[in-house]
């Protein structure tokens, strides 16, 4: 006579993993969780509610009243918008040209990343050649490489230019004006391309191997596979990242205040936030709706991606 020992062994630590997933997921699912999730969307909404508040109430209840008054005295002006957008004083505003130029600088700044790193993840996830996963590893290092420690390297290629025992080999990018919009794209493209090509080839790599061998046995080239197989597959990753970056290049300060910020003609609209405070930051009322025009965009991109933005950025993390 036969005993199932084994075999109840074998099915127990075989459901022990779905076991501990579900008392995980029943965790979340409970009472105690949801309570806690809404604390902490509170906590991190109220704020929020406030600034936007204060961003509609006159100049003297923002310095002298908390925001909270306005329930019980309230009082409306459109003021400070009209002021942060149009305002004609070199304190004011004028953001509405400074919000131009962070679209010029964003958009470029989101797709040349996506589309060199679409191709190099694809070449290093589905073409063989020399020396590729050594060629990945440095790439992935590359992640964590401070954005600060490039920063001077690269104002300086721009600036000069690269020589080489002594011989010119690269000249220095003399851009004037509205020109100097190339030299922010090419920073943020060199800074978001490592964590772009990690995060696609991640998705890439875990696309069915017979897929691709069928194009290749139908007469399909590596562009052709590309572009009509690999991109509509794709599609997650690229838009998880393109709101990443996106996000990223709109909020940006530091590397628009380097490569732009001395130029009103190129700089986006955080540099010029931070000099509407004023040099002793009395002025920062205005800060209350500059704030909310920045936001408009990102909110916008986000919200219209968002059901992408998870899946992407799940994408090659778990197989099956």
């Amino acid at each position: 006579m036969t005993t199932a020992t084994p075999t109840v062994g074998a099915g127990t630590r075989a459901t022990e993993p779905a076991t501990r997933a579900g008392r995980v997921r029943k965790r979340l699912n409970s009472r105690t969780a949801t309570l806690v999730s809404i604390v902490i969307a509170l906590l991190w909404t109220v704020p929020t509610f406030g600034l936007f508040i204060s961003s509609f109430r006159p100049e003297n209840q923002i310095k002298t009243t908390g925001w909270w008054t306005f329930f019980s005295d309230p009082q409306f002006t459109l003021k400070n918008y009209q002021d942060v957008l149009f305002g004609s004083s070199s304190s004011s505003g004028q953001l509405a040209s400074y919000f131009i130029n962070s679209l010029a600088i964003t958009i470029p700044s989101v797709l040349f990343p996506i589309a060199f790193a679409a191709l190099a993840a694809y070449a290093l996830a589905w073409i063989n050649f020399k020396g590729r996963d050594w060629l990945y590893i440095a790439i992935f290092s590359l992640q964590i490489v401070p954005l600060q420690m490039a920063l001077v390297p690269l104002l300086k290629f721009f600036s000069t230019g690269v020589t080489v025992a002594g011989v010119q080999v690269l000249p220095a990018w003399e851009l004037d004006g509205a020109q100097k919009f190339a030299q922010v794209w090419f920073a943020h493209t060199c800074f978001a391309l490592p964590f772009a090509v990690y995060l696609l080839h991640n998705f890439i790599s875990q696309l069915p191997g017979d897929l691709m061998e069928a194009a290749r046995v139908d007469g399909a080239t590596h562009p052709r596979i590309f572009r009509t197989i690999v991109l509509p597959l794709i599609a997650p990753a690229l838009a998880a990242f393109g709101i990443f970056q996106f996000l990223w290049v709109w909020n940006d300060l530091l590397v628009a205040l380097i490569f732009a910020g001395g130029n009103s003609e190129t700089a986006p609209l955080t540099v010029r936030l931070a000099e509407m405070a004023g040099t002793r930051g009395n002025e920062w009322q205005r800060l209350t709706a500059g704030a909310f025009v920045s936001i408009v965009v990102p909110l916008i991109v986000f919200l219209s991606l968002q059901r992408y933005f998870v899946r992407g950025l799940l994408a090659g993390s778990v197989k099956g």
